[in-house]
């Protein structure tokens, strides 16, 4: 192992490292965007000409497939912990591939909307299904974000450079995923209940 590695990853000042800082201030940037969003939702509900529909029965799936995509990352970590790679590799990859499944989930969770005449925009649009096109599109987004996390993580630690002296990164990646994860729960729930 480089010494700098080391170094560089371990806690400074106050016990975060910069990088950790960072990442909480994006999660604190997000949530107060879908704060704003679901706000807005409800705002907008109450001002009428608004249209009641079922969600696509895909958005609880896909809720099953985000909560164990969290599990796996969780076992993922604390196999790096324990030096166990070859697991946390395993996890890595299991996460990955549910979180790619997550997405195709969506993108189908889309034409289920289409088939039940909810649409984002257009003559036929009403705000309702708008505001859930945006909400599980934002979600979206972010979640390719936290893929593409993931998979600099594994590559790091198909490297030997994610060990229990070495943390950071995959320590990172499990927050961010732990959160995406719950903000989809959060987001289901909400659109459950208030669609």
């Amino acid at each position: 192992m480089n010494p700098t590695e080391s170094i560089s990853e371990k806690e400074v000042g106050l016990g975060w490292h910069p990088k950790r800082v960072l990442l909480v201030l994006l999660i604190f940037s997000i949530v107060m965007m879908f704060a704003a969003f679901t706000s807005g939702y409800i705002v907008r509900r109450d001002e009428g000409n608004w249209r009641e529909f079922d969600l696509p029965a895909s958005l609880l799936i896909n809720s099953v497939l985000i909560a164990l995509s969290s599990a796996s990352m969780q076992w993922a970590l604390l196999s790096a912990r324990k030096d166990e790679i070859s697991r946390a590799k395993t996890g890595l990859i299991i996460t990955l591939v549910l979180g790619l499944a997550f997405l195709v989930g969506q993108y189908y969770s889309f034409g289920d909307l289409v088939a039940g005449n909810t649409y984002f925009g257009g003559a036929d649009a009403n705000p309702s299904g708008s505001f859930v096109y945006v909400l599980m599109g934002v979600h979206a987004f972010h979640l390719v974000t936290g893929l593409v996390f993931l998979a600099v993580v594994l590559r790091r630690t198909l490297n030997y450079q994610v060990h229990s002296r070495a943390m950071l990164s995959i320590s990172n990646a499990t927050l961010y995923w732990h959160f995406l994860g719950g903000l989809w729960l959060y987001l289901y729930l909400f659109l459950l209940l208030n669609h």
